[in-house]
């Protein structure tokens, strides 16, 4: 038997908690966690769920409560407990998350069928364990970005994904430049079994060849393997604007002369001194996009 904790909130607020709930280290990500809108007709009421193979208790309601406590949450909204049918309690927490289309990807959970379309690139990645599941405006905006890249001419033989959670990213710029090398890395211990898993799941084979991905446990680009395997043509980070204003300075000497970085997870307030923090890099803006409150920005190093 199984048992779900629901909480009903606005959609920015459920989205503020579910990015509270990726950037705790210490919660148990066996436990699944996932938010979606409850009807097409109301797209901005959402609903957070949390799925636990036994009944939850107040230190549990607690812990989803204080994903609410930031400053994008505001006042706790009701948490209700309910007791499940005996059925896989991981299957039905995937089943509330529909497929997102962005640019020429589709990603979708094992539970939901490819999208049959022309064209259409289908990646399978579960919802939950790491963050960059193509449903936050970020990563669903990093694909989009990544295909505009491709559309117009950016050549990529060498790719790092730093940050790259559940690995999604790095897969999606194998699917656009299939023969390059690819290096991912996280500083979560947890995502090196989550991208190994997800990488099955997509037929993407782990290595050191072209087109296979090497998977890498590191803060930043500070890894003697990241270093040696660079410098790279497209440089992708999806994380927080701190570490990206932080990071700045490796990301430039981890790309090539004319090279691309791709950065995301920086709120629109916060997109100036990011992109003052790597003009002085040698960067220059090539495209941004916009999505809710978040930036997503492509940047071009001069040669």
């Amino acid at each position: 038997m199984s048992w779900k904790l629901t909480a009903y909130a606005s959609k920015p607020v459920v989205q503020a908690a579910l990015l509270e709930h990726d950037e705790r280290e210490e919660w148990d990500f066996d436990l699944v966690i996932s938010g979606r809108e409850i009807a097409e007709d109301k797209p901005q009421d959402w609903v957070l769920e949390a799925w636990y193979p036994s009944e939850p208790g107040a230190q549990q309601k607690r812990a989803i409560a204080s994903l609410f406590a930031g400053p994008n949450g505001g006042k706790t909204p009701k948490i209700t407990s309910e007791k499940l049918p005996d059925e896989d309690w991981l299957t039905l927490s995937q089943l509330g998350v529909d497929p997102i289309r962005a640019g020429r990807f589709c990603v979708h959970t094992p539970e939901h069928a490819p999208n049959a379309s022309e064209g259409v690139v289908n990646l399978a990645i579960p919802a939950s364990q790491a963050f960059g599941t193509g449903q936050h405006e970020t990563t669903a905006s990093c694909l989009a970005m990544l295909d505009a890249m491709k559309k117009t001419g950016v050549v990529a033989r060498n790719i790092a994904d730093i940050g790259t959670g559940t690995g999604l990213l790095a897969f999606a710029a194998r699917a656009l430049w299939p023969k390059a090398l690819l290096t991912a890395s996280d500083i979560d211990e947890v995502c090196a079994g989550v991208v190994t898993h997800n990488a099955g799941l997509n037929q993407v084979s782990e290595g050191a060849g072209p087109g296979a991905v090497t998977m890498v446990i590191a803060a930043g680009t500070d890894d003697p393997l990241i270093e040696a395997r660079g410098p790279y043509d497209v440089l992708i980070a999806n994380i927080l604007a701190g570490p990206l204003v932080d990071l700045a300075p490796d990301f430039a000497a981890a790309t090539t002369q004319g090279g691309h970085v791709l950065l995301a997870g920086l709120l629109q307030r916060q997109e100036d001194e990011v992109r003052r923090a790597y003009r002085a890099q040698g960067f220059r803006l090539a495209a941004r996009q916009t999505n809710g409150d978040w930036s997503i920005l492509w940047l071009r190093k001069r040669r």
